[in-house]
């Protein structure tokens, strides 16, 4: 039997791990009840497993019959902190839920483990699963990195993939992908404006903190339009803004959060620059001080061309030209999976999950509290994962 077939065979274990997955979300790098799940999928497969030291991670390595290269698939486990309204009989009871998809992505990745160990003896070369935590702003991979995930067969791998499902905008069983930069790099930034407390009735007699911190809010977007190559775009969004206890007491301190993404170095370098020196100037012109917490969360995920189209190939021979898109732009949101093909070539392959009764382009988003995912896809994710760890493994270069 295929591949795809063997998958097709599994369908109904893949959903029970991605329910029982579901049903007990876990948030951060710290997922004990999760990696316990993962284990037990994994059990009896003749996989040398090994877990984190400063998370819960699993790296499982398939050791091939025959010597040969290494090839990376990474699946993420962790939740959001979302409060899940989609009605589902499996849905989580608390405040947090995969409204991100990785429930199916460790589903997926350990399918694809049953599927490749039982083709052990046909593999000229080795397989690492990473099954990582902490994707969600905490930096997994980056921590996998430096537990040495990239060096568990002995061998660097020569290619690193990974799936993401979509809750929206692509059909169920419709991956994509595009060369070059694939999604954004992500910082984040947390400003404290310093001034002095007073009465709401003499603000001469005080500093006001609160119409500077606006000011820098606006200031920011016009920043954004005049600093930055429109054809190298950057985006800043502030999310959080607090100030003050009362109507009319002027506070000593406003505070704000802002997310910025960008696509390249040079467009980062800027905004960053650009950020930093527009907040210090308000503060300035307000006769005010700030502190700045600029933080460079992710990098640019950039999809190697070569892997990228390897895995477009590999998409239509195995499930047919339909099955495969070409994004033409780079989406706005940030992977931690972007260090891991920054170190070795490799590709983040997008997965339509939309439910088939669903308008794609009405669909709840991803991280939204009602997005819903086709766990039909479950099949197909695996099996993409077999066939590139099989196919990627008979190329040791491209």
């Amino acid at each position: 039997m295929s591949i795809r077939d063997d998958a097709a065979a599994l369908q109904g274990d893949l959903v029970q791990l991605r329910r029982a997955l579901h049903r007990e979300p876990e948030l951060g790098l710290q997922l004990p009840r999760t990696q316990e799940k993962v284990l037990a999928a994994l059990d009896g497969w003749g996989l040398e497993i090994s877990t984190g030291t400063s998370l819960s991670s699993v790296t499982a390595v398939l050791r091939g019959a025959r010597p040969g290269p290494t090839v990376l698939l990474r699946g993420d486990m962790d939740a959001l902190p979302v409060s899940e309204r989609t009605g589902l009989d499996f849905a989580a009871p608390a405040d947090r839920m995969h409204a991100c998809g990785h429930d199916l992505h460790t589903a997926m990745l350990a399918g694809s483990a049953q599927l490749l160990s039982s083709r052990a003896d046909q593999l000229s070369g080795d397989v690492v699963f990473m099954f990582q935590p902490g994707e969600e702003g905490f930096d997994g991979a980056g921590k996998m990195l430096a537990e040495g995930v990239l060096d568990a067969t002995g061998t660097r791998p020569v290619a690193a993939y990974a799936l993401h499902v979509i809750s929206q905008q692509l059909p169920a069983g419709v991956f994509a992908a595009r060369r070059g930069p694939f999604l954004a790099a992500a910082d984040t930034v947390r400003v404290k404006v310093r001034g002095a407390g007073g009465h709401g009735s003499m603000p001469h007699q005080a500093l006001d903190p609160i119409p500077a911190a606006c000011e820098m809010v606006l200031a920011l977007q016009t920043m954004v339009t005049r600093r930055i190559d429109i054809h190298d775009p950057v985006v800043v969004t502030v999310g959080a803004l607090h100030a003050g206890t009362q109507d009319n007491v002027i506070p000593d301190e406003a505070y704000f959060e802002a997310t910025v993404r960008s696509y390249s170095p040079r467009a980062h370098a800027r905004v960053k620059d650009g950020f930093i020196r527009t907040v210090r100037g308000v503060a300035s012109a307000h006769g005010l001080s700030v502190d700045i917490d600029y933080a460079e969360l992710y990098p640019v995920t950039i999809n190697d061309d070569r892997e990228t189209e390897f895995a477009a190939d590999t998409v239509a021979e195995v499930c047919g030209p339909r099955h495969w898109a070409w994004q033409d732009r780079p989406g706005a949101g940030s992977e931690d999976f972007s260090r891991v093909i920054a170190e070795v070539p490799g590709a983040m392959i997008a997965l339509g999950a939309t439910p088939a009764d669903v308008d794609p382009d009405k669909a709840p988003m991803n991280h939204s509290p009602l997005a819903v995912f086709d766990e039909s896809v479950l099949a197909d994710g695996a099996a993409l994962y077999a066939e590139l760890a099989v196919r990627r493994l008979a190329l040791p270069s491209l």
